[in-house]
């Protein structure tokens, strides 16, 4: 019972459940799509997002909805370093601490703008092997 207590202590369940949470998320659109495809039938008359029904298009939606996500955080820490920086009063330790994440949030930017574009255009390629322009 001891020995048991010592491995329950050592376990890190933040960790546990971060593998679980990516797991379900890579899972995820896979279900959803079966689902999809199951429920409808693909039929543009009908008003219904074709592409959206495609395990390509499904996971497409799904980045661009994360990478969205992750667009509004990084615009908000650019707020929150601007804030940072123009309220440190002369204090040089608020001041680098504003600049710092404000510089970051701007790479983080960047970083994302530049995964939109990658995503874009492979998941372009995936769709369309034959052709030699992207979407």
């Amino acid at each position: 019972m001891n020995r048991l207590k010592q491995i329950i202590k050592k376990i890190n369940f933040l960790k546990v459940a971060e593998v679980i949470l990516s797991v379900l998320i890579i899972f995820a659109p896979l279900a959803v799509s079966a689902q999809l495809n199951k429920n409808f039938q693909c039929d543009p008359s009908s008003g219904l997002n074709c592409q959206a029904t495609s395990v390509n298009g499904l996971i497409r939606t799904v980045i661009n909805w994360m990478l969205g996500i992750a667009f509004g955080v990084a615009v908000l820490f650019l707020i929150i370093g601007g804030f940072w920086y123009i309220t440190s009063a002369g204090n040089e330790e608020t001041a680098e601490k504003g600049k710092g994440t404000a510089i970051n949030a701007i790479i983080g930017i960047v970083i994302i703008i530049l995964s939109y574009v990658i995503i874009t255009v492979v998941s372009g390629l995936v769709a369309n092997p034959n052709s030699t322009n992207a979407p």
